[in-house]
């Protein structure tokens, strides 16, 4: 049914185990994998601003940020990488360079051709929810594709196996 999926990540724990997920579904269903993983933008759009006003920072430590980010994302595709070589599922990395997240997410799956996104959602909700907002959120609002949407099962109640069945993070 789906033949290419994109899996964001940011390189949280959840999103290490959605990649694994993803990775299992993908050899499955015989599909491949473009993983991305989106930059971070220091240069807020004025309506980004939490006061109103857009945040100005020295262009070094903006440039030094900005390296460090593409290291960080190219170890990072590469970890997701080796998983999927790992269970034999073909599988291409991309970065994403887009002051919104979701947009970006949105604007990759196109452009790879997928036509699956599956992604991980922290699941806050209430204020959290609000204030914070969700990526995951804005991709199942404002695109077409369908979404696959992993969450880390929560432990039944009085268990104590909320920490032993949270997936591990792979090692750097």
């Amino acid at each position: 049914m789906f033949r290419h999926l994109l899996v964001p990540t940011d390189g949280s724990d959840l999103s290490d185990g959605t990649i694994r997920r993803a990775v299992s579904f993908a050899r499955e269903a015989g599909a491949s994998i473009t993983f991305l993983h989106v930059l971070a933008n220091l240069a807020m759009p004025p309506q980004g601003s939490l006061y109103g006003d857009p945040v100005l920072l020295d262009p070094t430590v903006v440039a030094k940020f900005s390296q460090a980010e593409r290291s960080y994302a190219a170890a990072l595709l590469e970890r997701a990488r080796a998983l999927a070589e790992k269970a034999g599922v073909p599988c291409d990395t991309a970065v994403g360079d887009h002051p919104v997240v979701y947009e970006a997410i949105i604007e990759a799956a196109t452009s790879h051709g997928c036509d699956l996104i599956f992604m991980a959602s922290h699941g806050r909700r209430g204020l959290a929810g609000l204030l914070l907002g969700s990526e995951t959120q804005q991709v199942l609002t404002h695109t077409d594709l369908p979404v696959l949407v992993f969450r880390r099962p929560e432990p039944a109640a009085g268990s104590d196996q909320g920490a032993a069945s949270a997936p591990a993070a792979p090692a750097c």
